[in-house]
């Protein structure tokens, strides 16, 4: 019996895993958020624009049949290549903004410089999954707030309900989101977060032609996404804020956010452990989104 239980715990491990990386993404990103607004490290000028959903969007969409090119065309260096830079140019910024408190302009690009270079060059010797989580929560937690302060609660809300209506589709019908995911997963880039089921597990040594997989996968998207809203909830909501301890202050609409997060990630990993790939957008955004409304009732804040 006791032996019964510890199989099932131990069945559960990777998915605890899972939702603290989630958390630390979405912690990571509200911290963030403050430092970032005062750099104006900003990815749009007009946060109420609609216009950026739009732009949005069709970024997804084209860098996702440039990424199909590629892979037809044999070039996956490409992909590699834009995805270091892209990595490094945000641990920059994340760096950046956090030093930038009790650093001069020069030692902080100099430190800022170091850092991001040198943790993207461990990533590219060394793609342990553990390397691959540290670098992917930190870019996924900048990522987050970038653009959460940059997008307002309406047009975060329309973006969401569009990018969980393109995942659904792109997983169940068309299935090219599962494609994509297979034809990068060799490249080893923090584009996912990588749960072992077992510590002495290695993704560097992983065999992706194998029916079992020895991990479970998520897209960083998936946590990056629903994140979103929690960052402008809290950043542009007109709510009561509370102070919490490393992270700054919160009000009750991103709390609400956050938590329908979690209740959206329970009902996604109940399909999951059937061993099925699953669309995460429309279970985490769907929940993130009733979060978000659920707090600013009890908040008595506006939803828009």
């Amino acid at each position: 019996m006791i032996n019964g239980i510890n199989l099932k715990i131990t069945r559960y491990i990777p998915f605890i895993g899972m939702a603290f990386m989630l958390l630390l993404v979405q912690l990571i990103a509200v911290a963030l958020s403050k430092p970032l607004d005062r750099n104006n490290f900003k990815a749009f000028s007009n946060p109420d624009a609609t216009s950026n959903v739009f732009i949005w969007v069709a970024i997804i969409l084209i860098f996702t049949a440039l990424i199909f090119l590629i892979i037809k065309l044999n070039k996956k260096w490409i992909i590699q290549a834009f995805i270091f830079v892209t990595v490094a140019s945000t641990l920059y910024y994340v760096f950046f903004a956090l030093f930038s408190s009790f650093l001069s302009m020069e030692s902080n690009f100099l430190l800022t410089s170091v850092l991001s270079i040198g943790l993207t060059i461990v990533l590219y010797k060394f793609p342990e999954w553990y390397v691959i989580d540290i670098v992917g929560v930190t870019i996924g937690g900048g990522a987050s707030s970038m653009f959460g302060i940059s997008l307002a609660i309406w047009p975060t809300l329309l973006l969401l309900v569009l990018l969980a209506v393109y995942d659904y589709i792109a997983v169940y019908r068309t299935k090219h989101m599962i494609a994509l995911a297979e034809g990068v997963m060799d490249l080893r880039l923090p584009i996912l977060l990588v749960i072992p089921k077992s510590w002495n597990y290695s993704f560097r040594t992983e065999k992706f032609d194998k029916e079992e997989r020895e991990a479970f996968f998520m897209g960083l998207g998936d946590a990056v996404m629903p994140t979103l809203l929690v960052v402008s909830a809290n950043f542009f909501g007109r709510a009561d804020v509370y102070p919490v301890p490393i992270i700054g202050s919160v009000n009750i609409p991103a709390l609400g956010a956050m938590v329908g997060t979690f209740v959206g990630f329970l009902v996604l990993m109940g399909l999951v452990i059937k061993g099925r790939p699953q669309a995460g957008l429309p279970f985490l955004n769907g929940g993130v989104i009733l979060g978000y409304v659920i707090g600013s009732l009890v908040a008595g804040a506006p939803i828009f």
